[in-house]
C-alpha cells in the first residue's frame, strides 16, 4: 500500500511543529487522528520515522531521508494547485505577514478591511513582532521593516519613509516645561528602549552633533508601551510618525525641540524571499499586498 499526501502532510507537521499536539491544531484535526497517520506512515515505509519520548520526538536517520523527499513532494503538489488558481485569475490562500507591534496596529491593521474588499479569497495571518525574525524558520512569507537593513539574502522593496520626534504631552509640559534647548533634556523624565538601543539616540543637533544619547529614567521594550506612558504625562518620548501623527493632530502630543530635529527619515521596506523555490501563489499574494501598501502608503 502506498503513502498519501494526508500522512506526508501529518509527519512534515509534526516535525515542524515539535509535538503531535501542535501539528493537530495546526491541521485542525485530533491528535488521535495525526498520531494515527504517522502510524500508517511508518507501518507503510516499514521503518521508524520518529523516536518518541515522554518530552519529545526526534527524527531517525530514515526519518531525516524521508523528510526531504516529503517537502519536496508537498512542495509540488502545493505549486501545482497554485498555478490552477492562478489560471483563474483569482488570488486565493494564505499569505503570512510580519511587522513590528506599532506598525501592525497603527498602519497595517486599519487597512486589513480595504484589502480583504479587494482580495476577499486571501486569507491573512498577521505576526507582530518587537524583534527581526527569520522568515523561513517563523515560516513568514513576508516581513514589513523599519529601518536600514541589514545585507541578506532577502529582496527589500521600499514602501516609504517616516521620521522621528520628540514629543510630550501638554499636561507634562505644563507641570516640567518646556525644553528650550537639547541640553535642557537632562532636566526631564525621558522614556526610552531597553532594545534596540540605537533608539536612545534622539535626532536633535546640538554644539557637538546631531544625535543626543539620552539616559531613560523609564525604558520600555515596546513603541506603544513609550506612547502610552507619554500620553500619561510621564515623560518624554522620541517616536516614529506613523504611531504619533493622530496623537499630534488631536493635540494630545506636542512636539518640542522642534528647531533642532534632524530629520532622519528611516525607510520602511517589504522583504521577502524571492528565488526559484518561492511558490507562484506566495509570489502572487506577495505582489498583491505590497502593491496595495505601496499605494495607501505612498498616498
Amino acid at each position: 500500500m502506498k503513502t498519501n499526501l494526508d500522512e506526508m502532510l501529518a509527519f512534515v507537521s509534526v516535525v515542524d511543529s515539535g509535538s503531535i499536539s501542535a501539528a493537530a491544531e495546526h491541521l485542525e484535526q485530533t491528535a488521535s487522528g495525526v498520531s494515527r497517520a504517522l502510524s500508517r506512515l511508518e507501518d507503510k515505509l516499514a521503518v521508524t520515522l520518529l523516536r518518541r519520548t515522554t518530552r519529545r520526538l526526534e527524527l531517525t536517520e530514515e526519518g531525516e531521508v524521508f523528510l526531504a523527499q516529503a517537502r519536496r513532494i508537498l512542495a509540488s503538489v502545493e505549486e501545482a494547485e497554485e498555478q490552477m488558481a492562478l489560471r483563474r485569475q483569482t488570488p486565493a490562500g494564505r499569505l503570512r505577514v510580519n511587522t513590528a507591534s506599532p506598525f501592525m496596529l497603527h498602519v497595517i491593521a486599519p487597512l486589513i478591511g480595504d484589502f480583504r474588499a479587494r482580495y476577499p479569497q486571501i486569507e491573512l495571518e498577521l505576526y507582530s513582532d518587537d524583534r527581526i525574525i527569520d522568515l523561513l524558520e517563523r515560516r513568514t512569507d513576508l516581513a514589513i521593516r523599519i529601518g536600514p537593513l541589514p545585507d541578506s539574502s532577502l529582496h527589500a522593496r521600499p514602501l516609504c519613509h517616516t521620521m522621528r520626534r520628540v514629543l510630550a504631552s501638554p499636561a507634562y509640559l505644563q507641570r516640567h516645561g518646556v525644553p528650550q534647548q537639547v541640553e535642557d533634556l537632562a532636566d526631564h523624565s525621558l522614556i526610552g528602549f531597553t532594545e534596540p538601543d540605537r533608539l536612545n539616540d534622539w535626532p536633535l543637533r546640538h554644539a557637538l552633533g546631531e544625535s543626543w544619547r539620552i539616559t531613560p529614567a523609564l525604558r520600555v521594550s515596546s513603541g506603544d508601551t513609550a506612547r502610552e506612558l507619554a500620553l500619561a504625562g510621564e515623560g518624554l518620548v522620541c517616536l516614529s510618525d506613523f504611531m504619533t501623527d493622530k496623537d499630534r493632530q488631536r493635540g494630545e502630543l506636542v512636539e518640542v525641540l522642534a528647531a533642532q530635529r534632524v530629520d532622519v527619515r528611516q525607510p520602511i521596506n517589504a522583504v521577502y524571499y524571492r528565488n526559484s523555490a518561492l511558490a507562484s501563489r506566495i509570489a502572487c499574494f506577495i505582489a498583491c499586498f505590497i502593491d496595495f501598501l505601496s499605494e495607501r502608503l505612498g498616498a
